[in-house]
């Protein structure tokens, strides 16, 4: 594939999002097959006030910050004027997190924050002066204008003791909780897709997700990255994410996509130590790749090459006590030499080829 032939990875979502080059390894590797998991999944019909005080209580929760609730009023109010004529309402899915055992909605937000959202009488995230009231019904619909607490007790209680289907699945085997990243990935498809990094985002919440935000927002990785903004899809954040996991390869097993949310999942929980440590290295290399490489060093015409980007630094990570002047020079070479050019473009997830361009970028570079 030539440079003015390189195809886009992600379609772009708005003009000032990241352009990742498109290389056939790592297309497969974003679409990769899940491993084989030990899964129990049993049906469990909780009431909806059992629900309610669930999420009161922090029993249940909402996982990251990408998932917001986007029902309008009427949508909302349908739902409800369904419990309360009997009508079917499609499941809910709820994962069992193995070290706190709490219930993570992996599907079903919008209906459960819906119920909650009545019973509370308040409508949306900040709805504390909006009253929430049933709109959009049929004109001759008895419920229309109401909200919880003007409905007759009998109609209150009804609603309270309405079961909605519960899908709980735990994960048996292996032992961590990678099988929700691709329960996730499978439900909440909508109509957008989302990325990896925002189903991570959702799914790896924590303070190492916390620290990735963080960082985002430094200067010199934004030069690195040749965007003042943050990518809208998460893409600056997985970069990230690839430096962090790929500074020691040393446990690095395709696919990838599996590996870098092993690590995350792994890393969520970080000491305040450890996040200092990460953030020092973090910004040194970013701010020593920005002083000698210069803006979007790591772009190829128009889009950012992953397989560079991720070689690249880190190399300079391994070696920010010993970066020759000449560097620069050097890494135009490495750019230019035909056989690390194939190592971008071949097979760039697989264990032998990631370690023969990891290996050859800090010898040119540093050797």
């Amino acid at each position: 594939m030539t440079e003015e032939a390189v195809e886009v990875y992600y379609e772009q979502e708005v003009d000032d999002d990241i352009v990742v080059e498109k290389v056939d390894s790592e297309a497969e590797d974003y679409d990769a097959h899940p491993a084989q998991y030990e899964i129990s999944t049993y049906p469990a019909d909780y009431t909806l006030e059992v629900l309610h005080g669930m999420w009161k209580a922090g029993d249940i929760k909402i996982p990251g910050l990408q998932r917001r609730y986007v029902w309008k009023q009427k949508q909302a109010s349908r739902l409800i004027e369904s419990f309360l004529i009997g009508l079917p309402v499609p499941p809910v899915y709820l994962y069992v997190e193995r070290d706190t055992n709490r219930l993570l909605v992996i599907d079903g937000q919008q209906r459960l924050k819906s119920v909650f959202f009545f019973f509370e009488g308040v409508f949306g995230e900040n709805g504390q002066d909006r009253v929430f009231r049933l709109t959009g019904l049929n004109e001759e619909s008895p419920f229309l204008g109401k909200k919880y607490s003007e409905l007759d007790e009998s109609i209150q209680r009804k609603l309270r003791f309405m079961t909605l289907r519960s899908f709980v699945v735990r994960q048996l085997n292996p032992n961590d909780d990678n099988s929700i990243f691709h329960i996730f990935e499978r439900l909440n498809t909508g109509g957008t897709l989302l990325t990896n990094q925002e189903i991570r985002n959702c799914v790896y919440h924590g303070d190492f997700n916390r620290l990735l935000h963080e960082l985002n927002a430094n200067a010199d990785w934004r030069r690195i990255l040749g965007k003042t903004q943050a990518d809208t899809r998460q893409r600056d954040i997985e970069l990230a994410l690839r430096f962090f996991s790929l500074v020691d390869r040393s446990k690095y097993k395709k696919p990838l996509k599996d590996y870098l949310s092993s690590f995350m999942s792994a890393n969520r929980k970080r000491t305040e130590e450890q996040a200092q440590d990460m953030r020092v290295l973090f910004e040194k290399t970013c701010a020593a790749v920005a002083e000698n490489l210069g803006d979007k060093p790591f772009h190829r015409t128009y889009s950012l090459n992953a397989a560079l980007f991720d070689s690249v630094m880190s190399a300079f990570a391994n070696n920010l006590d010993s970066i020759p002047a000449d560097v620069g020079a050097r890494f135009t070479a490495l750019k230019n030499d035909a056989g690390f050019r194939a190592l971008m473009q071949e097979g760039t997830t697989d264990p032998e080829k990631l370690g023969q361009r990891f290996d050859m970028a800090a010898t040119s570079l540093f050797g």
